[in-house]
């Protein structure tokens, strides 16, 4: 058995990028923390959108699954998703998630219901082969850091340096391939390994 996950893979331009938009948050946010607060920030080399999480599978799906996901997405053709704002999960007032996504106009418009599709078709092959569909909608949002504690106090932190008002310019996230990765919990974190990938048409 494996633990693992469906994930679109970063470019290094947007990865450097988001690296960079970390620092800088950082510097903002840290003269606001206090005893109580913590914020674990994602590495940026383990940065990734989520398609899907798998969860424990046999080894022996690896190829079936490979198989089922080129015959939905092979023919789907690439999307590139703005990073224009940053957010939060749950609420704005007790933030657990820190994420940076597209704006809510494009996500009410025609490239963003072809992502929705995308992600349909993926949940429907995964089905196929036995794993659970995910109950709640897909959206697009790569997580910078995780509120650990003192939500309230951070999300105070927040909203007095005006950290979700910020627009941002950052390279856009291309949705060119879907990747099976490997998740195995290690002393130091998660440590991620592609098995797999199967490539969009372009």
């Amino acid at each position: 058995m494996i633990r693992a996950f469906l994930a679109i893979e970063l470019s290094q331009n947007l990865r450097a990028d988001l690296a960079t938009l970390q620092q800088e948050l950082k510097r903002t946010i840290e003269p606001e923390i206090q005893r109580g607060m913590h914020i674990s920030w994602v590495r940026p080399a383990s940065l990734h959108l989520t398609l899907k999480f798998l969860g424990d599978m046999d080894e022996q799906m690896i190829d079936p699954l490979r198989d089922a996901l080129e015959s939905v997405i092979g023919n789907q053709a690439i999307v590139n998703v703005p990073l224009e704002r940053l957010g939060v999960f749950p609420r704005p007032h007790n933030p657990r998630v820190l994420w940076v996504g597209p704006s809510e106009d494009w996500e009410r418009g025609i490239e963003a219901k072809r992502v929705v599709e995308i992600h349909g078709v993926v949940e429907q092959a995964c089905e196929g082969l036995g794993f659970l569909r995910e109950a709640k909608s897909f959206s697009p949002h790569l997580t910078l850091a995780r509120i650990k504690l003192g939500e309230r106090q951070v999300g105070v932190a927040l909203a007095k340096r005006g950290i979700l008002d910020r627009s941002l310019s950052l390279s856009g996230l291309a949705m060119e391939s879907a990747a099976l990765m490997k998740s195995e919990l290690k002393p130091t974190g998660s440590v991620y390994t592609k098995l797999w990938d199967v490539r969009l048409q372009g």
